[in-house]
């Protein structure tokens, strides 16, 4: 009993110690509510359940010295609904495991390390849309993935803490065409690339430096021809290089300054 006369434990005792199954409770005015349902070894051991002090389920599972939790457990949000499923090893998720939005839609599917999101990984929008498949690593993107927006890919490739990406990727348009194919380095494309029309014809082909073409490189009319060949400078023809016409004839031959003809 409490000071005021409340039962706030009924269960099994040994040598002075709480025991076997048992029952605790929280008083909030003239209401009682379970706290603990399950198992005690002087502490929380074995499956149990947990509410909070409104009475309110908010796990369901296995304990070891007071801690949530060794082997499967649920986790329960305040509406009584389901926001986790998995294994627990000492207090903190690992293994495979489910995460929910509070609507039940499933928002991850994978593994867990030290309670953070580890290995293969499926993520999902609010709406239950497949958002993201790959690699994780302490609950970020890291490692090869696959990007998605309205179930459809836009982005595959490699991503460094969560970013974009380092290495090769490519980017596709809303209509499933390739627009992009190349390198990344901390999140902005550069080194050699290739980018293309919406009608997924070639628009240019080079070399990327903090996202503008730099060096040799091509541009392309909407119909393939090749429409200049030479040198780029922050995206614009600058230096030697070659103007062409739709049918592929020369139309200049000489230097570029700013993307205009020197004479």
């Amino acid at each position: 009993m409490d000071f005021f006369g409340n039962l706030i434990f009924e269960g099994e005792y040994k040598n002075g110690l709480r025991k076997g199954f048992i029952k605790k409770y929280y008083y909030n005015g003239n209401l009682k509510f379970d706290i603990w349902r399950g198992i005690f070894k002087d502490k929380k051991n074995g499956k149990g359940k947990e509410y909070n002090d409104k009475g309110e389920l908010i796990f369901a599972g296995n304990y070891l010295d007071d801690k949530r939790w060794n082997r499967k457990g649920k986790e329960y949000n305040k509406k009584y609904k389901l926001i986790f499923e998995g294994e627990y090893l000492n207090g903190e998720k690992i293994g495979k495991g489910k995460e929910y939005y509070d609507n039940f839609i499933i928002l991850f599917e994978g593994e867990y390390l030290k309670g953070k999101w580890n290995g293969n990984i499926k993520e999902d929008d609010i709406g239950g849309k497949l958002i993201f498949e790959g690699e994780f690593l302490n609950r970020e993107r890291n490692g090869t993935g696959k990007e998605y927006y309205n179930e459809k890919l836009i982005f595959e490739g490699e991503y460094l803490n969560n970013k974009r990406w380092k290495g090769s990727g490519k980017e596709y348009g809303y209509n499933g065409k390739l627009m992009f194919e190349g390198e990344y380095l901390n999140g902005e494309k550069n080194g050699n690339i290739t980018e293309y029309y919406i009608n997924g014809i070639k628009l240019f082909d080079g070399e990327l430096v903090n996202g503008k073409l730099n060096g040799i490189g091509n541009e392309y009319f909407k119909n393939g021809k090749i429409k200049y060949d030479g040198e780029f400078l922050d995206g614009k023809w600058n230096g030697k290089g070659k103007e062409y016409f739709q049918n592929n004839k020369i139309k200049f031959a000489g230097e570029f300054l700013n993307g205009k003809i020197v004479t």
